[in-house]
């Protein structure tokens, strides 16, 4: 049923989800990007559902507890200590060894307006739990989305970064201007390639 109204809400909308060139794995960080409106969310949820992928997504700690919590749980949100960033990577990496299934968003961005770096917590938690990083997006110029390469950290930044730059290379966000550099700081100034800008 749930499939059924999330195609209907994206034909509804004019999106459509292109096939991926390989499954999504049970166990991996997503990226979402472009990330540039509050619509890229939903819209990443209907195309998940659609595709038959199960999406977890990260929540303040406070929008667990209470009478809300087993529904913010079962719509796959992880609850995370935003007071602790330091312990963050660890405590979501734990929580990929106790899962069988964990499929996490990450608005690799970190924001909704234009960024000169992604934030590399993305990175740190794949590396950490061993799992792959999946680029997910939409893409508002041809009104598709969907999920791309699944890129397993090697220990070689800059190369797996390549990947996703590629990938990312060609894709619009909603809001046009606001998706900026695909990079992290990590990888010091070596990288000069421009998002949509």
């Amino acid at each position: 049923m749930t499939r059924i109204l999330a195609k209907l809400w994206l034909a509804l909308w004019r999106w459509r989800v292109v096939p991926g060139p390989e499954p999504v794995p049970d166990r991996c960080v997503m990226i979402a990007a472009p990330h540039t409106s509050n619509w890229d969310f939903p819209i990443t949820l209907a195309m998940a559902a659609v595709s038959g992928v199960r999406i977890n997504w990260l929540g303040k700690r406070e929008m667990f507890a209470g009478p809300f919590a087993p529904i913010m749980r079962a719509l796959g949100g992880v609850p995370v200590d935003r007071s602790a960033p330091g312990g963050l990577v660890e405590s979501l990496a734990k929580q990929f060894a106790d899962r069988d299934h964990l499929v996490l968003v990450v608005p690799a961005e970190g924001t909704r307006s234009i960024t000169e770096y992604w934030k590399s917590g993305f990175y740190r938690i794949a590396e950490a739990a061993d799992v792959p990083i999946v680029c997910a997006f939409v893409d508002m110029q041809t009104r598709t989305g969907g999920f791309g390469p699944v890129v397993r950290p090697s220990g070689d930044l800059s190369a797996d970064m390549d990947v996703m730059r590629e990938f990312y290379a060609d894709k619009t966000g909603i809001k046009p201007g606001r998706f900026g550099p695909v990079r992290l700081r990590e990888e010091g100034d070596s990288t000069d390639v421009e998002g949509d800008t």
